[in-house]
């Protein structure tokens, strides 16, 4: 393939992905996939190997990427098959993230796979919301070893019945199955018409020289840091089951193009549920360095071929089973970003940036009104690291997420909650020559008797800076006026206030 066939056949599959993810949007009953986004779709070669996805949620894609051979290769598929999954230590990132994997087969080969995560409001958790603070991952919900949904592209009636019967809202589960299983029909369509039109053996070619020239970028891209080995370190506020400042250490290692992350010295795997899995450390890694190639790197699993991990066995990146996990998707894996460019700023001062908010800002919620359960789930941006030639941004997410907030109206109209305050948090980002961006507020009066968990992050360790720059503002959470911990569940009562004010972005630069 010339460079013009290889571009377009990298917009081609990408477009599969981006009509999955419409597809996906529209479809589903949740306004954590309708309107927050909370979903990401991707394609993989026969092997389980990326080879495209859309720009949606960082740490789906890169845990996907890492872990979805592992998956593939211990199932005999079948043409009109799919897979549904949400094991942590099979794959998964946390259980409200739920895969659905669909062979792509060419006259009786099989040729690829279409993919779909998606983040249900409910998965069973002890608290509503599923993201309770756990001590295990039974506490967690729901445990979906990789199992057949659809056979023959019919869906196992018996399987599906059995995840949302034990929800809280079969019905909103249901129908978000539905647009799952929708997005991967649109996939399954559109990738067969390429293949057809192709030519099996010029669709499996063009992989190949897909996967090329992603690690020819990738290389170029890691040539730039200088040899050499770099280390930094950072913190978790707590675990929310008493334990208190952990530690997440990287020492990079880069020699000839290649780039090894080594995360010992890393803290033990702990009792509270900011455990990850070793995928979603990759995905992690993954990113930060995707954030250093040009922008038209394809996604592929050519890109990510320069790069290697490893963490201790049984260590807060690396958990084992049952250990729990909730918060290590959303949590601990912002710090490992915040951990990788801290090391990777000693080697490129100039071009990485200060730490930003460093939170997803979890807030799960739900109860019952008139009979009827409710579930809800959201995640709130923060301040945005300045760098050495711009301000931070404020108000954004940032690094692993990439979801939008739900519309006010959308809130009030569908939950027993009325919103009181949302605005910049004025001030909180950190001061220097290039300041860091401000935080959000944001303000919940319950209508009704409700259960509320926080998981939330730089409530004590701020956002740091860089070359001299300050750090940010920590974030702060309050019921009725009362502060609270990073992590924080129980049951409010009607007209309480819960208060959510996310921390700033670290500045550049000393002013």
């Amino acid at each position: 393939m010339n460079a013009i066939e290889l571009s377009i056949f990298t917009s081609r599959i990408n477009a599969v992905c981006d009509e999955m993810g419409t597809v996906l949007q529209k479809a589903a009953f949740s306004p954590n996939i309708r309107d927050r986004l909370d979903f990401s779709c991707a394609i993989f070669d026969a092997k389980g190997e990326l080879c495209a996805q859309a720009a949606h949620i960082p740490v789906h894609l890169g845990s996907m990427a890492y872990a979805m051979q592992g998956i593939v290769t211990n199932i005999e598929w079948q043409e009109g098959d799919m897979i549904i999954v949400n094991d942590p230590y099979l794959g998964g990132t946390h259980l409200p993230d739920i895969t659905l994997i669909a062979p792509v087969y060419h006259d009786d080969i099989l040729q690829a796979f279409v993919v779909n995560r998606a983040h249900h409001a409910d998965i069973g958790g002890e608290t509503p919301g599923s993201m309770p603070i756990s001590g295990s991952l039974d506490e967690e919900g729901i445990i979906i070893p990789p199992s057949h949904l659809l056979r023959e592209g019919q869906v196992d009636e018996a399987c599906l019945s059995n995840i949302v019967g034990q929800t809280r809202s079969e019905l909103q589960g249901r129908g978000d199955f539905a647009a799952q299983i929708s997005a991967n029909r649109t996939g399954l369509t559109r990738l067969s018409l390429l293949i057809s039109q192709m030519g099996s053996s010029n669709f499996q070619q063009a992989l190949h020289e897909l996967n090329a020239y992603g690690e020819r970028l990738a290389q170029a891209a890691l040539a730039v840091i200088p040899d050499g080995e770099y280390s930094f370190s950072d913190y978790m506020d707590d675990d929310g089951l008493g334990n208190q400042d952990i530690k997440i250490c990287a020492k990079l290692k880069v020699e000839s193009h290649q780039v090894h992350v080594d995360f010992s010295g890393t803290a033990p795997q702990t009792a509270g549920n900011i455990n990850c899995p070793l995928s979603v450390a990759a995905a992690a890694v993954y990113y930060v360095f995707r954030c250093l190639m040009p922008a038209q790197t394809p996604a592929c699993a050519g890109s990510f071929r320069p790069i290697t991990l490893s963490a201790p066995e049984a260590c807060l990146l690396n958990a084992k089973r049952p250990a729990a996990v909730a918060a290590g998707n959303v949590e601990t894996s912002t710090r490992i970003v915040d951990v990788v460019m801290g090391a990777l700023a000693k080697a490129l001062p100039d071009q990485i940036p200060a730490a930003s908010h460093g939170s997803m800002n979890n807030l799960a919620m739900g109860g019952v009104v008139n009979g009827k359960s409710w579930d809800y789930y959201e995640t709130m941006g923060g301040g945005m690291g300045a760098s050495s030639n711009q301000p931070g941004l404020s108000g954004v997410q940032t690094h692993m997420t990439n979801t939008r907030n739900t519309p006010i109206e959308v809130l009030e109209s569908r939950y027993p909650v009325r919103l009181h305050i949302y605005s910049i948090r004025k001030g909180s980002g950190g001061q220097g020559t290039q300041p860091g961006g401000d935080g959000l507020v944001r303000e919940f009066e319950f209508l009704a008797d409700t259960t509320v968990t926080l998981l939330t992050e730089r409530r004590t360790h701020q956002p740091w800076g860089l070359a001299g720059g300050k750090p940010a503002q920590p974030g702060e959470n309050s019921l009725n006026q009362q502060v609270l911990g990073s992590k924080f569940t129980a049951q409010v009562k009607a007209n309480d206030r819960l208060r959510l004010s996310s921390a700033g972005g670290g500045a550049w630069g000393d002013s």
